[in-house]
C-alpha cells in the first residue's frame, strides 16, 4: 500500500506507473482524461491506471498531493515520451525551483543532500500546504485545489520550452480571475456572495493582484496568449464552475460560456462538452463534496464563517475589550460604522488597527492567515453587538 504521508512514497508510486502507456496522444485527449478524474474541478475521484484499493483511506490532502504528482508525471510522458521516473523527478524539481516566487516557502524545507525523490516529496507537501488558508479549511479545498492545475499547465510549458515563459503564471492567473469575475457578472442577478467568490479565488493566487483583474469586457482579455487546448479548456471549465449554483444555469450564463469559447477559438461543441462534463461530475459526486451540497455554496461559507467569527469574539470577549479600550480612535471609528458608511481611508485605518489587536490575542490570529483579512468585515460587524456597553459609552461621550 502507498502512504502519501510517509517518506519514500513517490518512488513507490512511480514504480507502479513507470512502464505504463500514455493516457492520451494529444493535449485535448490528455485534458479530457485528467478532467474525468476530478482534478480539474478540485476534487479527485479517481486515478488513471491506479487501483482504487491503493487510495483507500487517503485523506483529501493525500489524494490531492498524489493527484498532482500523477498529473505532472502524465504530462511529462505526453511531452517527452519518457517514462523514466528519475528523469521526471529531476525535471519536476527544476521546474518548481523556477516557478517559486522570491520569498515563497515552497523550497525552504528541502535539503540539497536529500535524495531527489524526497526533495520532490517535500516540495509537493509544501505546495499543497500553500492552500491551507482560512478558506480552504472552512470552505473545502475545491476552489484552491482547482488552481493546482496551473502547476500542470506551467510544467507543460517548461517541458516544451526548457523554461517557464516569462510572466506565464501571472497571465494565467489573471485570465482565470478575470474570466471568473465576468462569468459571475453574466448572471441576471448577482449577489454579495458572487463578489466573495472572486475574493476566495484571489486569496489563493500568488502572482496576481486584484488591481490587475480586467473584468469589464471579455474581448479585452489577452486570451490569444494561450494556444494549448488544455489551457483553453481549463479557462472554460473555471467559468463553468464559477456560475454553478443549483444546477439550473440561466440562459445568460450559457450564452457567456459560448462567447468565451469563441474568444478562445474553441468550437461550440467544446463549450457544450464543458457544460455537460461538469454537470455529469456533479450529479455523480455531489453527495461527497461539501461545497456542492448547498444551493449557494458561497453563502453557506459566509454564514459558517460568520458563526465562527462570532464564537471567537465571545470566547475572547474580555481580552478583546481590554485591547479595544486602549485604542479610542478605533472604538470611535467602529462606533461610526454602526450608523454610517466609512470612507476608504477610515476602512483602511480600522483594518490596520484591528490586525494589530489580533496579533495580541492568540485565538484571533486566524485573521492574519492567508485570506483571513477578508473576514474582517464580519469581525467589524459583530464587535458592537457583542461589546455593546463600550460603544454606547462612546456614543454618549460624543453627544
Amino acid at each position: 500500500m502507498i502512504n502519501p504521508s510517509a517518506s519514500g512514497w513517490i518512488d513507490k508510486f512511480l514504480g507502479q506507473l513507470a512502464h505504463r502507456q500514455p493516457i492520451a496522444q494529444n493535449s485535448h485527449e490528455f485534458y479530457r482524461a485528467v478532467r474525468d478524474t476530478g482534478f480539474i474541478y478540485g476534487h479527485v475521484v479517481s486515478f488513471n491506471n491506479l487501483d482504487k484499493n491503493e487510495t483507500k483511506g487517503w485523506t483529501t490532502e493525500e489524494t490531492t498531493k498524489a493527484a498532482l504528482l500523477n498529473t505532472l508525471y502524465d504530462v511529462h510522458i505526453l511531452i517527452t515520451n519518457e517514462t523514466d521516473p528519475k528523469a521526471f523527478i529531476s525535471r519536476a524539481i527544476a521546474f518548481y525551483k523556477q516557478m517559486t516566487p522570491e520569498g515563497f516557502s515552497l523550497l525552504k524545507k528541502v535539503l540539497p543532500t536529500s535524495p531527489r525523490s524526497q526533495q520532490l516529496e517535500e516540495i509537493l507537501e509544501e505546495r499543497i500546504k500553500t492552500n491551507d488558508n482560512v478558506f480552504s479549511r472552512s470552505f473545502s479545498h475545491i476552489l484552491t485545489n482547482a488552481l493546482l492545475v496551473m502547476d500542470v499547465l506551467a510544467f507543460r510549458q517548461y517541458l516544451l520550452n526548457k523554461e517557464i515563459p516569462n510572466e506565464y503564471l501571472r497571465k494565467l492567473e489573471e485570465a482565470v480571475l478575470s474570466i471568473v469575475s465576468l462569468a459571475l457578472k453574466s448572471k441576471n442577478k448577482t449577489t454579495e456572495f458572487d463578489d466573495l467568490l472572486i475574493k476566495l479565488f484571489g486569496s489563493s493566487v500568488r502572482y496576481t493582484k486584484f488591481s490587475a483583474i480586467k473584468d469589464d469586457d471579455l474581448s479585452k482579455l489577452e486570451l490569444n496568449y494561450f494556444h494549448s487546448k488544455s489551457e483553453k479548456n481549463y479557462l472554460l471549465d473555471m467559468a463553468g464552475m464559477a456560475i454553478w449554483t443549483d444546477g439550473a444555469a440561466e440562459q445568460s450564463e450559457v450564452d457567456f460560456l459560448y462567447r468565451l469559447a469563441a474568444e478562445l477559438g474553441l468550437d461550440d461543441e467544446i463549450a457544450a462538452e464543458s457544460i455537460a462534463s461538469f454537470d455529469v461530475f456533479i450529479r455523480k459526486n455531489k453527495k461527497n463534496i461539501p461545497y456542492f451540497n448547498y444551493s449557494n455554496p458561497v453563502k453557506h461559507f459566509y454564514d459558517h464563517a460568520a458563526n465562527n467569527v462570532k464564537l471567537l469574539i465571545k470566547r475572547n470577549k474580555a481580552r478583546f475589550a481590554k485591547e479595544l479600550s486602549n485604542n479610542g480612535e478605533l472604538v470611535l471609528l467602529l462606533t461610526h460604522s454602526t450608523h454610517r458608511n466609512l470612507d476608504a481611508k477610515e476602512k483602511k485605518k480600522i483594518k490596520k488597527q484591528l490586525l494589530e489587536i489580533c496579533k495580541t490575542v492568540p485565538s484571533l490570529t486566524i485573521f492574519l492567515l492567508p485570506g483571513g483579512s477578508l473576514l474582517l468585515p464580519l469581525l467589524i460587524k459583530f464587535i458592537p453587538q457583542l461589546l455593546p456597553a463600550m460603544f454606547n459609552e462612546n456614543l454618549e461621550e460624543n453627544e
